[in-house]
């Protein structure tokens, strides 16, 4: 048996939860992680236009963050 280093054994719990969640249906769990990016992308869109450029330094938010 492989040891798992603790952060990959998070990921997999939180896979294995989202997935659960769904009843065991990944393309349910995919659509809604995808909605979520959507909406927080949404989120982030709002909040960039509603920040002044010196509140923040001249920050601007990444929307493909990795």
């Amino acid at each position: 048996m492989r040891e798992q280093p603790i952060g990959e054994a998070v990921e997999n719990d939180e896979r294995a939860e989202v997935i659960a969640y769904h009843g065991g249906d990944v393309h349910a769990a995919i659509h809604t992680l995808l909605e979520d990016i959507r909406h927080l992308r949404r989120q982030l869109a709002l909040a960039e236009g509603a920040m002044s450029r010196g509140m923040t330094r001249g920050w601007r938010p990444d929307y493909d963050c990795r």
